[in-house]
């Protein structure tokens, strides 16, 4: 079976924690981290945290191949440095054609003036590196010997493993509405990021998508200029509880209650055939741990059945905490697990 995992809102919505928990879960056999640098996933698990921003959430599951598809950028250094934080060499492969974003990239983009004060870009290099990849410049990982032998055709590798029976993991990037071609633009970042995109990356037809599995937050959040309906102050968010720090740049998240419009059209672009729906304990703290549909509050469990039924697609994780396995999994009840 093969899953792709995306964001809903603008990023941050917790791909990472879904993604780690489907990859131990779903015994994946492979996991696939799809765009690039400039956006970070965070899995908490046991005593441990860690922020990616290129490996893939699923390598806790210690029998899954992590790849990093053709249309994915890399920076060297941020590679490198996750392979050794998470324990993973030996494990990590890269397409022959994934990018390799280099310190010019970066340097280009640190002196736009508009990236950086309309905008609101992370200033990674990915923008510049996207912009060199279609002008045919950006080097490709094969022009990289120190990659040499972490070099695979990834979408040969996917469609193998699915072939032979294993689960694989498809983990999305940012949100929906960060989309260059579906989100607020040009408030967005320098690709697409619905699910058809990463299956594109991947090299993957959409036949052999079984799941699309559409990540929201229990509210919003955005990083960076561009609309937030609803925005509420730092002040309010910060006494709700919703206020977040970005992975990447460090920068306070601005926040704004779920968005049923944005989410009913993420469903939309998405082709979703199930939501997730994480920090339902931060609306509703005494949710806080349970992994039991039925021990939710009675308060929590009519909010999120009222939300699938306006989504239209079942709710099938419910995030209850930070921890990976903080997670309601609805599937089996659903009939969603073959």
């Amino acid at each position: 079976m093969l899953t792709v995992v995306v964001g809903g809102f603008f990023g941050d919505e917790g791909k990472g924690k879904i993604s780690a928990y489907l990859g131990l879960a779903d015994n994946v056999g492979g996991a696939v981290r799809c765009g690039s640098i400039n956006a970070g996933h965070t899995v908490t698990y046991g005593a441990r945290k860690w922020k990616l921003r290129i490996i893939p959430s699923a390598f806790l599951n210690e029998g899954a191949k992590l790849l990093i598809p053709a249309g994915a950028l890399v920076r060297l250094d941020v590679l490198i440095n996750e392979i050794k934080a998470t324990n993973t060499k030996g494990r990590v492969f890269l397409d022959f054609n994934t990018g390799v974003i280099e310190d010019t990239h970066v340097e280009r983009e640190r002196e736009d003036l508009r990236l950086t004060s309309e905008i609101g870009s992370t200033l990674q290099g990915v923008g510049a590196a996207m912009c060199d990849r279609a002008l045919r410049r950006l080097k490709p990982a094969c022009s990289f010997r120190k990659l040499s032998e972490m070099l695979i055709n990834v979408s040969e590798a996917v469609i193998d493993l699915v072939e032979k029976g294993n689960n694989v993991l498809i983990e999305g990037t940012q949100g929906t509405f960060l989309s260059l071609y579906h989100g607020t633009y040009p408030y967005v970042t320098s690709r697409d990021t619905t699910a058809s995109a990463f299956a594109s990356e991947v090299g993957i037809g959409p036949k052999h998508i079984d799941e699309v599995v559409v990540v929201f937050k229990a509210f919003m959040t955005r990083v960076g200029e561009g609309p937030l309906e609803g925005e509420i102050l730092p002040s309010e968010a910060s006494r709700r509880g919703w206020e977040e720090v970005a992975t990447v740049t460090g920068r306070i998240r601005r926040a704004a209650p779920f968005n049923i419009n944005l989410a009913k059209k993420a469903v939309s672009l998405n082709s979703a055939t199930q939501a997730a729906i994480t920090k339902v304990d931060v609306l509703f703290p005494k949710a806080k741990g349970v992994r039991e549909w039925s021990k939710l509050p009675k308060n929590a469990r009519s909010w999120l059945e009222s939300l699938e039924s306006e989504l239209r697609v079942p709710i099938s994780l419910v995030g209850t905490g930070p921890e990976a396995l903080q997670i309601i999994d609805r599937r089996k009840d659903l009939g969603l697990l073959k």
